[in-house]
């Protein structure tokens, strides 16, 4: 377990507003306090329900090993849940501390508030469940974790919506719900805001438990699928943030190493001018061809070319199994850059075109770049009518599973760092072996990792050798399949 540890730092506030603020915590601590001793004999409706959901959501969200810190860690069940390498939770309320550190010995507990102290380290994910309505100064808070953050971490946040508060205050009389005293009530816009004035960007919100009631059958229907779809989601009780670090302009400055993942099935006439074309990136730039079973001569064409062009860092593997899928795993498998890129070797995206990508990546506007070839008009023959179609269809449909804008699902250009691809990888067996074409196997990846994705415009070209290894009305139904297993995997959880 590393070394943390808190430090008094006191708060740049005048002697009214720090009266104010002391009776606020005191407020909050005696109350939580009460809660955690009448958590022995009394059990919410949320014990049962919407405490193990919440659960649920973060193992989907933050995979296990990570280090993680939790604000408002309460009895510490939540971070436990997570399966943390490194687990530091904090909380103002002693009795909750107490009892976390017999649940979860395994794990670190701090006793403090947030404002008023410093913790050392620096975590993968930062979660802050049900405690941001409950802050005397949210954006205080924002400016002290962002010490505790790397350019790769997240910060989750999930916080009860307003439209629930006359629904809670009922529950509250009743005593089916833990009280609360009064609350900021944040709404999302309001918590990008906060977030937005502290360098903090968000990655995505949604929404989340329609049904709280242990219900058998019901609250699963309710939490699982109905509170996902329109108009239903707007009346989630829990709304999710979740955000990262803007990018710094220092992180433009490191020079890193490329490899460019080129599938070449049937394209022995594209060979040359892939050589030819595609520019020096970085410290180097590695082509990694793998070809698919070729029926042409495309094999011995690259060797030949590997040979021309000596200056070129190259590799070459004939591909063992079927699709582009296995040959993109393969070329990643074997590639030695930073960053990793894949490139038809139709060249109907212009390799020209790569250093955007570059540069994108480097400057962190984005953790997964995408070619997208539906914004900028394309050449006449460069995709059929009836594919365009297809592709504005799959393209709304992904953006709304991933949560996520998604332009294009199928452009053959994507782009990402080689240690988020090992992530991706690592997690591979929550989708399994499910994409012969690549691309959703990353999508999908990259959106479960919380990776934030990029949408990089290029202009599609005409083929100029050889035909498309698309089947239109196969490949479609492959789609239409997948998407179902995305609902699955990733919506609908």
């Amino acid at each position: 377990m590393g070394d943390f540890h808190s430090t008094s730092q006191g708060m740049p506030i005048d002697l009214m507003e720090l009266k104010s603020y002391q009776i606020y915590r005191q407020e909050r601590i005696n109350h939580w306090n009460q809660v955690a001793q009448a958590a022995n004999h009394w059990k919410s409706w949320g014990q049962f329900n919407y405490h193990p959901r919440l659960i649920e959501i973060y193992q989907f969200l933050i995979p296990p090993g990570q280090k993680v810190l939790e604000v408002g860690c309460g009895m510490g069940d939540l971070l436990a849940g997570v399966s943390p390498s490194i687990g530091v939770g904090i909380d103002f309320s002693d009795e909750m501390i107490q009892k976390a550190r017999k649940k979860h010995p395994e794990l670190q507990f701090l006793h403090g508030d947030v404002l008023e102290m410093s913790i050392d380290g620096q975590f993968d994910f930062v979660i802050l469940s049900d405690v941001i309505n409950d802050l005397w100064d949210v954006q205080q808070v924002f400016a002290r974790l962002k010490q505790n953050l790397l350019p790769h971490s997240r910060i989750i946040i999930n916080c009860y919506s307003r439209l629930w508060e006359f629904v809670l205050a009922v529950a509250k009389k009743l005593k089916l719900a833990t009280p609360l005293l009064y609350q900021n009530w944040l709404t999302i816009e309001d918590i990008q805001n906060l977030l937005n004035l502290e360098d903090m960007e968000v990655i995505r919100t949604w929404r989340e438990v329609l049904f709280p009631l242990p219900i058998p059958g019901i609250h699963q229907f309710c939490n699982k699928v109905l509170v996902k779809i329109h108009p239903f989601h707007q009346l989630g009780l829990a709304n999710f943030i979740v955000g990262r670090l803007k990018p710094s302009p220092n992180h433009a400055s490191i020079n890193p190493s490329v490899s460019v993942i080129i599938p070449a099935r049937n394209e022995a006439g594209n060979i040359d001018n892939i050589f030819k074309r595609i520019p020096e990136m970085g410290s180097f730039t590695e082509l990694v061809f793998v070809e698919g079973h070729s029926k042409d001569n495309t094999y011995q064409s690259i060797k030949e070319a590997i040979e021309r062009y000596p200056e070129r860092k190259c590799k070459l593997f004939q591909q063992t199994g079927k699709g582009k899928g296995d040959a993109v795993r393969m070329g990643f498998a074997n590639a030695s850059g930073d960053i990793l890129m894949i490139l038809d070797a139709d060249l109907t995206v212009p390799p020209e075109d790569l250093p955007r990508f570059f540069k994108a990546l480097v400057e962190n506007k984005g953790e997964f770049i995408n070619g997208v070839r539906l914004v900028y008009p394309m050449e006449k023959q460069a995709m059929r009518f009836l594919n365009f179609l297809g592709n504005k269809f799959f393209s709304l449909a992904f953006s709304w599973l991933l949560g996520q804008s998604i332009k294009d699902t199928l452009c053959g250009t994507k782009v990402l760092w080689k240690k988020d691809y090992e992530k991706i990888a690592a997690n591979r067996a929550y989708f399994g072996d499910f994409d012969p074409f690549g691309d959703f196997d990353l999508l999908f990846g990259a959106a479960k990792l919380g990776l934030k994705i990029i949408d990089l415009p290029i202009r599609y070209r005409e083929r100029t050798y050889g035909t498309t290894n698309i089947q239109r009305w196969k490949h479609g139904l492959l789609l239409m399949r997948m998407v179902l297993f995305a609902a699955g995997k990733i919506k609908f959880t």
